[in-house]
Formats: structure tokens, C-alpha cells, sequence
């Protein structure tokens, strides 16, 4: 392996409700999977690259839910962990950090107040920032910006919105496809390479993994270095160790 370069990451995305795991299909029909506290080790104890917890219902509760994962987490799990859902300002980051997170992934909150990615960048490291985009296909190679879970359109260019969080200070994206989230049909190809295309920031591939030669397309597409994923973990297709073991079969960097 060339000492160069970037591994591969394989990183477990957490969905949590009222304690639960919860996983959905296309952002809909939210599913309880189990209890969330058996997971986050399991998948650290599998080879997890790093972990990212997001909260799709963003209430108090929830809140304080994650708070407490993060403590929990901290006492046992010695990989990056990245937290999305109702982080609205700097005070929010600032203590999902104190807590244990090392990232904090914001979607809403950035379309809503764009200005919000360079302060934190600012104050908190861009290593730290991870612009979260829920990508919706409108039309042949458009999409379209979703914010609330997949549920509301913005009318924002994906492909010119990479571009604003470049120039913002995002230190990653996170891209998730509404079309194939939840489905494991396969990566929207088309969306990912042009993405790639506009930005020279780490690219994290989310939605649609269901095959173990899904992965074949990271071998066509160095810059995307990463895969995030749930359904195929969550409900026992694969093991991150069957993920690695096949990443490595085909010329993939991934970590021991």
C-alpha cells in the first residue's frame, strides 16, 4: 500500500429515536431496529472506522439521549465519532464535543443560515465539520438539496451547494441519496462522481449499499473514500470484517 495513501473508511450510521435504533427507506416509514445501546460497541469490536450518529427527530429528549450515548461511548470507543440532528449554533457544537463527539454533521441548519459552516469552522477546526446533504434526483443529473429528513425541498442545486460549503470551510461531506437510502439497490453512481468532480473535500457515500460488489465502485473513484451504512449492518446481511475482507479482494486500503 502506498503510504499516501487514504484508507478506505467503514462507518456505521446510527439513526436514533427514543433510545432505538430506527431505520427508514427513501427518509420514510421510520422503523425501530432495537435497542440502541448494544450497537456502538458491536460495530467498534467489528473494525469500525468510525461511527456517526444521526438524530432525525432532534427534540429535547433526544438530546439528551445522544448526550448520554456520547458519554457511554467515550469510557469504551477510541474511533471518530460524528453527531447530526438539531446542532443549530456554535453553543451546540461546542458541547457536543465536550461530550465526546469529534464532529458534528449539519444539514438543516446550513441551508438555513449558511454562514454557520465558517463559524464553526472558525471556532471549532473544519476537521471538525461535516456538511451533511440529503440529495434528491429532480431531473436528468439534478439534484435537489433536502433538508428535515429527507421531507422538505430547499429548491438548492446539490452540485452548487458542494460548491458554497467548499468555499465555507466544511472539512467533509456526508451525501446521502433520498432516492436509494434504505433501499440496497445499488449507489446513485451519476451523483457521486459528479460530486467528486466539484470538490476536493473527503466524500462520505451514503444510500443504496446492498451487495458486496456495490464496492467495486469505490475502486472506479478514489476520491470517494469512504462508505457510510446501516440496513446491511444493522440487520445482519454483512459484518464490517465480510465489508473489509472484500474491500481488500479488490485493491481497496482499509484499515486492519
Amino acid at each position: 500500500m502506498n503510504e499516501n495513501e487514504t484508507n478506505f473508511r467503514i462507518i456505521p450510521r446510527l439513526d436514533i429515536k427514543d433510545k432505538n435504533l430506527i431505520k427508514s427507506i427513501n427518509f420514510e416509514g421510520l422503523r425501530k431496529v432495537g435497542p440502541i445501546n448494544r450497537y456502538p460497541i458491536n460495530y467498534y469490536n467489528q473494525g469500525a472506522d468510525e461511527l456517526i450518529f444521526m438524530d432525525p427527530v432532534s427534540s429535547l429528549f433526544s438530546k439528551k439521549i445522544i448526550y448520554e450515548i456520547l458519554h457511554e461511548c467515550s469510557k469504551n470507543i477510541f474511533i471518530p465519532i460524528t453527531i447530526g440532528g438539531g446542532i443549530k449554533n456554535l453553543k451546540d457544537a461546542k458541547k457536543i464535543l465536550a461530550f465526546g463527539g469529534d464532529k458534528v454533521a449539519l444539514n438543516t441548519a446550513a441551508v438555513l443560515k449558511p454562514k454557520l459552516i465558517k463559524e464553526l469552522s472558525d471556532n471549532i477546526g473544519s476537521q471538525s465539520v461535516v456538511s451533511y446533504i440529503e440529495a434528491k434526483k429532480v431531473k436528468d443529473s439534478h439534484w435537489e438539496v433536502y433538508i428535515n429528513n429527507g421531507k422538505d425541498k430547499t429548491g438548492i442545486d446539490v452540485m452548487r451547494w458542494v460548491e458554497k460549503l467548499n468555499k465555507l470551510g466544511a472539512g467533509e461531506l456526508l451525501i446521502s441519496s433520498v432516492d436509494m437510502e434504505g433501499t440496497k439497490k445499488g449507489f446513485d453512481k451519476e451523483l457521486y462522481n459528479k460530486i467528486s468532480e466539484a470538490t476536493d473535500l473527503p466524500i462520505i457515500v451514503n444510500g443504496g449499499f446492498g451487495r458486496l460488489e456495490d464496492l467495486t465502485f469505490f475502486r472506479s473513484n478514489k476520491k470517494l473514500d469512504s462508505l457510510a451504512l446501516s440496513s446491511t449492518i444493522h440487520y445482519d446481511l454483512f459484518t464490517i470484517k465480510d465489508i473489509k475482507n472484500f474491500s481488500r479482494k479488490i485493491g481497496l486500503n482499509v484499515r486492519k
